[in-house]
């Protein structure tokens, strides 16, 4: 996997959710507004302080963690 040096975590920020440069900007949100259909630049603009590769990383970080470990879904 390549560096994530863009994502953070630290107890007084956020309760200690991965947020994106040590901002009050967590890594489920910006997963969560491209789950929503918003593109990357669209995020960028309602957010002009996120630059791409913090989605980009969010992204990233986020595909890692759903690799990590074992999730059981609802049965269709």
């Amino acid at each position: 996997m390549g560096q994530l040096d863009r994502i953070t975590q630290q107890p007084a920020v956020m309760g200690g959710k991965a947020c994106i440069r040590g901002m009050r900007v967590t890594v489920s949100m910006v997963v969560s507004q491209i789950g929503a259909g918003h593109s990357v630049d669209e995020i960028l603009g309602d957010y002009p302080y996120l630059e791409r590769e913090d989605i980009m990383q969010a992204l990233r970080y986020a595909a890692w963690r759903a690799e990590e470990r074992e999730v059981v879904l609802a049965a269709a």
